[in-house]
């Protein structure tokens, strides 16, 4: 390891929880080439159709969520605890909370449109 580089340790709870609507929170940690997220859905909550360049790595701890993959019509996966969703570079998804659900996500690179606010899409009422 260089001499220059630093460990970091973090507790999610020490962590600032992001509102992005009454039904959708967050934390984030970021490093310099990936992004670890904690993400709240309360059931119901749509994360509406959307796709990044950023590689996704869902891991659904509590509840579950329903993806529509390709399409708002498209190929249906139901991920429930302890399952994890790989979605590539730039597919378009859609998610539906099936219930309460906490999910941890991991993108890389870091998603520069949650780090700016520049996520619209998270933020309609």
């Amino acid at each position: 390891m260089e001499e220059n580089q630093s460990v970091t340790k973090y507790t999610w709870e020490d962590m600032p929880k992001e509102q992005l609507s009454d039904q959708l929170s967050r934390r984030l940690i970021t490093g310099n080439d990936m992004m670890l997220a904690h993400v709240y859905l309360k059931k119901g909550c749509v994360v509406p159709l959307h796709h990044h360049i950023n590689e996704q790595i869902t891991y659904i701890l509590e509840g579950a969520l329903r993806f529509h993959i390709g399409a708002e019509d498209g190929e249906e996966i139901i991920v429930r605890a302890g399952e994890v969703l790989h979605i590539p570079s730039n597919v378009p998804h859609t998610a539906e909370a099936l219930e309460d659900t906490l999910d941890v996500d991991i993108f890389s690179p870091p998603r520069q449109d949650w780090l700016d606010k520049s996520d619209d899409y998270l933020r309609k009422k």
